[in-house]
Formats: structure tokens, sequence, C-alpha cells
């Protein structure tokens, strides 16, 4: 299939931004990654079916899952740090791990020995004999960090493969989060139209299946019935990073203004619900506020999370 052309990626700021607004871009994505994971969970709910098919809200409070837990520990770690350090993310992670929050069985055995003592490298590498994890949990957490590092795309490439490394060694696993991380960070830039939009991210992630899979999200560029896109990118039923992470682009690429309708459209499609709606929240949550009553619904956030928040709703 061959690619559409499409305008470059908006150019790098020639300043670095301070960290207030980076605090302030960041919070504003957890929150929308926040009410979208709780959002998304009800669905999963068969009694509440029949409300998605209506777009009527479930009755709150919605409680968050490990797609918020985790990305509550990156946040934290970027408001303390500025940057990812690879061993404290990983404790951050162990410390405040609840195994009721819906974590994945390789990771809560991951967490649960790091709690003990264990080292996270030779745990992060076990899965699929020794290739790591190609999971979509690095892409689920990691929309906060690309919001911080808006002022610079290759400094959000790196960093988000970082974070991902933690739990997901695979190259797939890595490029999922790197996606994710890209979409946020030009959600904060300069508008762009879907075609350019999805065309900017697939440049900004490395080779392999999940840029494969944008590149089909492109072609599909103007579509309109986000469960016929979902039924052809995946949208995350195998919990695969190269299942989950385009249709999200695509949705985000399609519904950059409207919160909303953006989750309304990634939930029709099924699959992974509250992560493929994290990742959407996320991804829009530095551009486009979520409705306040769904933002009352929602569980708050931890105490400890909320240090380094800055005022507001996100707090």
């Amino acid at each position: 299939m061959s690619d559409i052309p499409s305008s470059p990626a908006p150019a790098v700021p020639a300043h670095a931004d301070d960290r207030a607004t980076r605090l302030t871009r960041a919070s504003r994505s957890l929150l929308g990654l926040r009410v979208g994971d709780a959002l998304g969970a009800q669905f999963f709910v068969p009694e509440n079916l029949p409300a998605l098919r209506r777009r009527d809200l479930p009755q709150g409070p919605w409680p968050w899952t490990d797609d918020t837990a985790m990305a509550c520990a990156v946040h934290a770690e970027l408001a303390a740090h500025g940057t990812v350090d690879q061993d404290r993310l990983a404790a951050s992670f162990a410390r405040h791990h609840d195994f009721d929050r819906g974590y994945g069985p390789t990771v809560n055995r991951m967490l649960r020995l790091v709690r003990e003592g264990a080292a996270w490298r030779p745990l992060a590498a076990e899965p699929f004999e020794g290739q790591g994890s190609w999971g979509n949990g690095a892409a689920m957490r990691v929309a906060p960090l690309g919001a911080w590092f808006a002022d610079d795309l290759d400094r959000a490439a790196r960093e988000a493969a970082a974070s991902a490394e933690v739990t997901h060694t695979h190259p797939e696993g890595v490029a999922g989060a790197v996606a994710v991380a890209a979409a946020t960070a030009l959600v904060c830039r300069t508008p762009l139209s879907a075609r350019d939009f999805i065309a900017a991210v697939r440049d900004h992630t490395p080779p392999g299946l999940v840029r494969d899979r944008l590149r089909a999200a492109l072609a599909l560029a103007g579509r309109t019935d986000s469960r016929a896109v979902g039924r052809s990118l995946g949208s995350g039923r195998r919990v695969s990073a190269p299942d989950t992470v385009p249709f999200t682009i695509w949705i985000a690429a399609h519904y950059p203004d409207d919160f909303a309708e953006a989750l309304w459209a990634t939930a029709a499609a099924g699959g992974d619900v509250d992560t493929t709606c994290a990742i959407v929240g996320g991804i829009l949550g530095p551009h486009t506020a979520p409705p306040p009553s769904w933002a009352d619904n929602t569980e708050p956030l931890p105490g400890w999370a909320a240090t380094g928040l800055p005022p507001g709703p996100a707090t």
C-alpha cells in the first residue's frame, strides 16, 4: 500500500517550555486519560451496553483502572524530575501497584516481584521467550509524557521509549508508546488535518508493525464509521500495540476538537475499550477537556498522584 502524500510535521519550537507550561499540559492529558479510562471501563459491564448504543452515560462514579494508575506514576516522575529515570519509574509502578485495578497477569507478577526485591530489567525481558511484551500497556500510560515534551518531538520519542522499556521491551511495545507520545505532542502544537496528523505520527514511529498499521490508518483518513475502522485496524482485542495504537491515532486525528464525540466513537468500536478510550482521552486532553459532568463522574486521583499537579480540574 503506497503512502498518501502529506505535509511535514510542524517545526520544533526554538525555545524550551518552562516547567509550569509542561506541567499544565501533562496534567490536562492525565485528566483526559483518567476520564477516558474510567468511562471505557464501564462498557465491559454487560448491563451498560444498551447505554453505549444510546450514548447515555452510565451511572457514576466510574472507577479507573491500571491505565490511570500507571499514567499517574509517569506524570509524577515528570513532575518531580522532568525526565524518566527507569529505576525510579519501575519502583513507582511497583509501589503503587493495586492488583484489583485490572493489570495483566505478566505485569502483576513482575510488579509483585519487584516489590519483593527482584530486578526489573530481566523480568521485563522475559515474555515471549525473551523478546519482551508487545502489549498495549506502555502506550496506555504515556500520553502525559508526550504532552510534557510537546516542544521537542525527538525528546518525547526518547523518553517514551525509556518509559516503555520498564515493562515492554519488545520493539512493537516501545513503538506503540512512541506513537502515542508523538500524537499527544502534535495535538499541543499547530493544528493538522486528519491525514497530515496520522502521517506525522507515522513518521515519528519506529519501523515495524505499529508503523505499518499507521500507514493503513492513513489510507482510511476521511472515513466516518469508527466501528468499520476498528475492525480494519484492530481496536485492542488482541491487547497488542499494533492492534490498538493505530486505531486510537485515527480517532484522535478525526475528532481533535470534540472530546465527547471522540470517546463515543472509540467505545463504539469495542475491543479493549478502557485502554483505547484512555489513550484517546490522554492524547486529546491537552487540547480539549472532557465535559465537566464526565470528570465529576470519574473517580478522583489518588493522593500521591496529586503531588505537583497545578490547581484545576486535574487535581
